[in-house]
């Protein structure tokens, strides 16, 4: 393979959810910066319009199209207005998330239990059955779960995001298998501690901290912009053999 084309995600339409802030905006900005077209997804249009004009404004190409992620309804009209347009993802981002209720797990309730895994799972899920529909047209694709290392070791407090997290392991996983002989390849992403607006509860809380931070031999927290390189290795050509992966960016934490 020609080294100038192993990042080269030129021709490429690529949808990442959860992209008005964080993660989500970060990797968008770093596909689009490597050749793809992106296409910036929240449940809200607040946020995704700002990151769109930064994207267009280094000269890249970006449209906005908010779908709530724990919506079927607007997940199937989104693929069906694509559809419309004649355009096809190449590559998914599900990085969409919640995490409504931090606490004892016996005290969760079912409303927010229900939230959880709408938009953490249910949403991942058929966003990629969408999705994989269309790549199995063109023979070709990568999806990527925004999983996290709670899908490993469950964090004290948030007992049923890491379930949806492991289960998103599980899905990539899954899905691999399926969708291989389709050629998609389909992989996670395990960030640690990240300091995002999503994590503000946890990093902008001195005592938990002053816990955490020791754990982690890298000595701090990740900055948003620290995952989309993994993002955009999963995305591209050099990661063309790579399928059924869940690859942890965690500072060490793990280890």
């Amino acid at each position: 393979m020609d080294s100038e084309k192993l990042f080269d995600l030129s021709g490429k339409l690529a949808l990442i959810t959860g992209a008005s802030r964080g993660i989500g905006a970060e990797a968008a900005k770093t596909l689009a910066r490597f050749g793809a077209r992106v296409i910036l997804s929240s449940r809200k249009r607040e946020g995704l319009d700002g990151i769109a004009q930064e994207i267009t404004e280094e000269g890249f190409e970006a449209t906005v199209r908010p779908c709530h992620n724990g919506d079927l309804s607007q997940i199937n009209s989104l693929f069906e207005e694509l559809d419309r347009e004649g355009e096809s993802v190449d590559i998914l981002v599900n990085n969409a998330a919640t995490n409504p209720y931090f606490g004892p797990a016996v005290e969760m309730e079912e409303a927010a239990w229900d939230k959880t895994f709408e938009v953490n799972l249910k949403g991942p899920f058929f966003m990629s059955q969408q999705a994989a529909k269309r790549m199995k047209q063109k023979g070709a694709g990568s999806i990527i779960n925004v999983s996290s290392i709670n899908g490993i070791i469950p964090m004290h407090g948030q007992s049923a995001y890491s379930i949806t997290k492991a289960g998103l392991i599980s899905m990539t996983q899954s899905l691999a298998k399926e969708l291989g002989p389709e050629g998609i390849r389909v992989n996670a992403l395990l960030p640690g501690l990240t300091d995002t607006k999503f994590a503000s509860a946890m990093t902008e809380n001195q005592e938990y901290m002053k816990r955490v931070i020791p754990q982690i031999p890298l000595g701090r927290v990740a900055q948003p912009d620290e995952m989309s390189g993994m993002i955009l290795f999963l995305a591209s050509p050099a990661a063309s053999y790579v399928s059924g992966g869940a690859f942890v960016v965690d500072g060490g934490i793990l280890a």
